[in-house]
């Protein structure tokens, strides 16, 4: 009891599937998805403006699991369980906070591993190379679906912080605030290395 007392509590992923058709969805190299499932958590209650959401863009190395647990024994809550939650600096008790796997990754949303429609195998290696903005859209696709007008604040650390960037540039009427934690606007080719 004593690890979770302070968390958001039991959490269980949930997926956003849309279905694209011949369009598909579109990517910044000019390819298209026939299909998207996004894997997600949130955390707290969308308030009736649809205006209080706070949008956490995970880093390469996390998921869409940022705070809670999935069980009572679990011993690892969410990578970010000690800033979202009641009370605490993302405060659920005020916002509602989303966070997503990213597109291409490996823990739920369409990436390399997902059976391609159009083939019906695993997309592999053909899998089409995406950027940070085509995530982006595709996190926009489920903050429309979830009904999200306003965000109050998008943030992300390290690859997170690129997104959070990359959110208020396309998207500047519905994100009013960006944090970004140990990102910058560009990298050198050593620290890309």
């Amino acid at each position: 009891e004593y690890l979770h007392r302070s968390s958001v509590g039991a959490v269980e992923p949930k997926d956003c599937v849309k279905d694209y058709g011949e369009a598909g969805f579109a990517l910044e190299n000019g390819k298209t998805l026939p299909a998207l499932n996004i894997r997600y958590e949130t955390y707290g209650k969308l308030n009736a403006a649809a205006d209080n959401a706070v949008w956490v863009c995970s880093p390469l190395t996390a998921d869409a699991h940022a705070a809670g647990w999935y069980t009572e024994s679990d011993k690892k809550p969410g990578w970010w369980d000690e800033l979202i939650g009641p009370g605490k600096a993302i405060d659920t008790d005020r916002f509602f906070v989303v966070c997503s796997n990213i597109l291409g990754g490996c823990k739920g949303t369409t990436g390399p591993a997902s059976v391609n429609p159009r083939t019906g195998k695993p997309y592999g290696s053909t899998f089409p190379t995406i950027t940070i903005g085509d995530m982006v859209h595709a996190q926009k696709e489920l903050a429309d679906g979830l009904g999200i007008k306003e965000f109050y604040c998008v943030m992300g650390g390290s690859m997170g912080g690129f997104q959070a960037m990359k959110w208020a540039i396309y998207y500047p009427e519905q994100v009013k605030r960006i944090v970004i934690i140990a990102s910058s606007p560009r990298f050198s080719s050593q620290a890309l290395g």
